[in-house]
């Protein structure tokens, strides 16, 4: 922002553009738009001074980023803020852009996709899809996320095994560059090779480049059978070692999650709610299928290979609502624990070395004297390692824990994140799985969409 610049005149400016109710520079009404759901000893504190502004339309989105361009005041777009990476956050005096009004869905039965407005939420989305009798199946967690942020982010979750995440679903995109002017790209098109894929550039690119206004996202039809299994062990490595077995046998869960009982006791306990089985290392597997022999065939190969390693007794929720509750407490697991941790981590290795990384935390645990609970998407070797906050051991205590299980990652062939992103709170860290020249060049095509660096500044690319 230009120092001559004063806060009355762009809130003046931002009134003309979408009217004066939907301009908001007073803390009691802005509060909850500045923070999202990192871990609160980690999270970016916001700049002192930000206006919020809720557009209805992408006309009023391309006005917004044109005045803010014009002026190099940083823009920084916000969805339902339930990141874990502070990348929503405003950290420097400037124009937080809210989508939320724009939150249209249209299903397109005929060519088996959703036009999308940013604003939409995840439930929303998952509810268009059921009353047209298609699925939209990823599941990242608080059904309240949305859209633009799912794609801003590229989220994945736990229902990611079989579909893969965001990225696979998004087939085009409507967004507004920095300079006011729109983009198209994609649209409901299966295959689409007209050069270099600029759509896939924002996919996961946390506001930086642009602000997502609509998506085209492809939906599949509905499985007509789905199932949830619990298949509890004593040891972990039983677990990991069917985990793997399984999904050698060609049979795809659209889930197939690990976790460990203490964390199961503490969401079940912070819910109110009963968790099915008992067990130190527990596999939570979702079947869908479009056959009712398929899915028994899947359930009765599943529960063969685990019992020959010594699985305790499965149990198989086959009503929408069991499988529901089962659901809500695995996406709860860090809602219960999030007061107690330091930092919630999103390491991935390649699937096949999941077994060696949960080793190597277990050792970097033991040499710290502390517990690092864990547990995640082992489907696709993706965990969640957290940080214990323990009496006299602050920041300093838990940015080293951090660092070496980063190093176990990358000396598996792994990244420092999987789903939640850089954001804020790791781009000090992102030299540690970036080389050099892609550092560099992430921040030369952060210089082609935004030369004046005012989108979402201190994520990313810095």
């Amino acid at each position: 922002m230009d120092r001559d610049e004063r806060p009355e005149d762009i809130v003046k400016a931002l009134k003309s553009i979408v009217g004066s109710q939907w301009v908001l520079t007073e803390e009691t009404a802005i509060e909850g738009y500045l923070r999202d759901e990192t871990p609160e000893a980690i999270r970016p504190h916001p700049a002192p001074w930000v206006v919020l502004v809720k557009p209805s339309k992408v006309q009023e989105v391309s006005e917004i980023l044109r005045l803010a361009n014009s002026r190099k005041i940083p823009v920084f777009p916000l969805g339902g803020r339930t990141g874990l990476a502070g990348a929503a956050i405003p950290v420097k005096p400037g124009i937080a852009i809210s989508l939320e009004r724009m939150n249209r869905i249209e299903v397109d039965l005929e060519n088996m996709m959703a036009v999308a407005e940013a604003g939409a939420t995840l439930g929303d989305l998952i509810k268009a899809a059921e009353e047209g009798g298609l699925s939209f199946p990823l599941h990242p967690g608080d059904e309240g996320a949305q859209i633009g942020g799912l794609i801003a982010t590229n989220a994945g979750g736990v229902r990611a095994v079989k579909h893969g995440i965001m990225r696979n679903f998004v087939k085009g995109l409507e967004v507004v560059l920095p300079t006011g002017d729109v983009l198209n790209l994609g649209g409901k098109l299966i295959k689409n090779n007209m050069g270099y894929s600029l759509l896939n550039l924002f996919i996961g690119s946390e506001g930086t480049l642009g602000v997502i206004t609509k998506a085209v996202i492809k939906l599949l039809p509905k499985a007509r059978y789905t199932v949830t299994l619990v298949i509890p062990f004593e040891k972990r490595r039983d677990a990991l070692q069917s985990a793997q077995l399984i999904m050698r046998t060609g049979i795809i869960p659209l889930a197939l999650e690990y976790m460990e009982w203490e964390e199961i006791e503490r969401t079940s306990r912070h819910l109110g709610e009963a968790w099915p089985a008992k067990g130190k290392a527990q596999l939570l597997i979702i079947l869908s299928e479009f056959t009712e022999e398929g899915l028994l065939q899947g359930c009765e190969e599943i529960s063969k290979i685990c019992e020959d390693n010594h699985a305790l007794e499965t149990l198989i929720a086959e009503r929408k609502e069991e499988q529901d509750r089962i659901l809500r407490i695995r996406s709860n697991l860090y809602t219960a624990i999030k007061p107690y941790v330091y930092d919630i981590l999103d390491v991935t290795v390649p699937p096949g070395r999941i077994r060696d990384l949960m080793d190597k935390v277990d050792a970097i645990a033991e040499k710290y004297g502390t517990r690092i609970p864990i547990y995640g998407h082992i489907g696709d070797g993706n965990l969640h390692a957290h940080i214990w906050k323990e009496e006299g051991r602050g920041l300093e205590f838990a940015n080293k824990v951090k660092k070496e299980i980063y190093e176990a990652s990358r000396s598996l062939g792994g990244v420092l994140t999987g789903e939640h992103g850089i954001g804020k709170v790791r781009i000090q860290e992102a030299h540690l799985a970036l080389g050099e020249k892609e550092i560099e060049l992430i921040r030369a095509i952060k210089g082609v969409f935004d030369p004046n660096g005012i989108m979402n500044p201190g994520t990313i690319a810095g």
